[in-house]
């Protein structure tokens, strides 16, 4: 099974920024495409942004021109650049990675951002 572990979330204020790691092991020659989600307080998992194998990129509206998704095939890794951080981006953030047969999740990262 494909493996993914998270790092980088920690506390920061307003317009702040901070950069997820994601690295994922096992089958990875498997993964199409990875991406990040979050969880919010009393809110339903959203998407944040994904990325393929080929580097295609996908962002929520309401992350687009503060976030940026980039991978590492080398490293197995995908990042997370969080820039200009807001307080409603306070959530756990999730990596994925799919296969086009299923998914698989990490344990998430405790993203928080005071005003």
């Amino acid at each position: 099974q494909v493996q993914l572990v998270e790092s980088g979330g920690g506390s920061v204020q307003a317009g702040g920024s901070l950069r997820l790691s994601c690295v994922a092991s096992g089958p990875i020659s498997r993964i199409i495409s990875m991406g990040w989600y979050r969880r919010a307080p009393e809110k339903q998992r959203e998407l944040v942004a994904t990325i393929t194998f080929s580097g295609s990129t996908n962002y929520a509206d309401s992350v687009k021109g503060r976030f940026d998704i980039s991978r590492d095939n080398a490293k197995n890794t995908v990042f997370l650049q969080m820039n200009s951080l807001k307080p409603e981006d306070t959530a756990v953030y999730y990596c994925k990675a799919y296969t086009g047969f299923r998914e698989y999740w990490g344990q998430g990262t405790q993203v928080t951002v005071s005003s």
